[in-house]
């Protein structure tokens, strides 16, 4: 019995990009994804509205034109904006990482040089490696996001938890 299922990758208009810091601070990532170069191109690739989870980001964020930028520091929960995105750029932590191939969207693993015993580069690059992302650092992130191939991307396993739940009930019963 196959112990996952795998999800497709949605078609969509690429229009939204969500990028997130999670519970971290990563100002380069947010004024990388923020800069008017960047914005410019996101909208090279069709990409008009950017809605960024910015943490304790101290700067401010300006539009340029035909780009609509909305921002928030920390949120409950960010599984709405997961779900309405077209692209999701992350720091690359495991929570957010999961959280986005789990719902099946383009993401691109920021990883932050500046933390210590930096466990995302690990997890980034072994995710890079399935396919399943792509990886970048700040000063890297225009280039591989220029050379994106989004519809390559291999869809990360679907657990079927049903197998776990089935046994539990058998061993159960037995």
């Amino acid at each position: 019995k196959q112990w996952y299922q795998r999800r497709v990758l949605p078609q969509c208009s690429m229009s939204k990009v969500f990028v997130t810091v999670g519970t971290t601070t990563f100002e380069q990532l947010i004024s990388t994804t923020t800069s008017p170069s960047f914005q410019e191109l996101l909208l090279s690739h069709g990409y008009t509205h950017l809605t960024a989870q910015v943490g304790r980001y101290p700067h401010l964020i300006s539009p340029i034109t035909d780009m609509t930028i909305r921002h928030f520091d920390y949120s409950p929960s960010i599984q709405s904006e997961i779900e309405s995105a077209d692209l999701v750029i992350a720091h690359a932590g495991a929570g957010t990482a999961l959280e986005v191939l789990r719902k099946g969207k383009p993401l691109i693993c920021v990883i932050n040089d500046d933390l210590m015993n930096n466990h995302q580069t690990e997890l980034a690059e072994e995710l890079s490696r399935g396919g399943h992302v792509l990886s970048a650092t700040p000063t890297t992130l225009s280039a591989v996001f220029s050379e994106a191939q989004f519809d390559k991307l291999t869809p990360f396993p679907v657990v079927d938890t049903s197998v776990f739940r089935d046994f539990l009930g058998a061993v159960a019963c037995s």
